[in-house]
């Protein structure tokens, strides 16, 4: 079997190819997904009762968590338990569960992954019945997390069940304050 002959200087130009791919591609990615709302957009959502509710809403002189979910949705049902769990680092947020489901699916799955979170004085739970959390605040998968100062700033978005840990952290630090 014979050696491919490479010319001097043909490693190095391959490698500067594969490189400008790489970048190109991430660069084409940043492009192609918009990035999640710095600030909370206007909205209209839905209670349970049908009664609208929009960002006029909102808790005022608080952190503003926006969780995003579908019910069938796999990493939504861990970052629901997570939050289940660690219920007492979102006490001082206003926290909006918004779902495109209906309202007994998601009772069911709140009921399931969230038992501690359902009934919760600063827990609103939301339908999307006219589907604008997506073209309004622009996540890029479920579960969409989004933590949003008390001036309505982004301070953090997520959309990885794993990296539930931050948000946590971020409100323990803002309580503290």
């Amino acid at each position: 079997m014979q050696r491919l002959k490479v010319f001097p200087g043909m490693k190095s130009i391959i490698r500067s190819f594969v490189f400008i791919l790489l970048i190109s591609s991430r660069v084409a990615a940043q492009y192609s997904m918009p990035p999640p709302a710095q600030t909370v957009p206007e909205f209209e959502f839905a209670r349970f009762d049908k009664t609208s509710f929009t960002n006029k809403n909102l808790a005022t002189n608080k952190p503003l968590f926006f969780f995003f979910f579908d019910c069938t949705c796999e990493h939504c049902q861990h970052a629901m338990t997570y939050l289940n769990a660690n219920f007492k680092d979102y006490k001082n947020a206003a926290v909006y569960l918004i779902s495109l489901d209906s309202i007994q699916t998601i009772n069911n799955f709140l009921h399931k992954y969230a038992p501690n979170v359902v009934g919760q004085k600063n827990v609103t739970v939301l339908l999307d019945l006219k589907t604008e959390f997506i073209t309004k605040f622009k996540p890029r998968k479920y579960p969409s997390l989004f933590l949003y100062d008390a001036n309505k700033k982004l301070l953090d978005y997520e959309d990885n069940p794993e990296s539930m840990f931050r948000f946590s952290m971020l409100l323990q630090k803002t309580a503290a304050k």
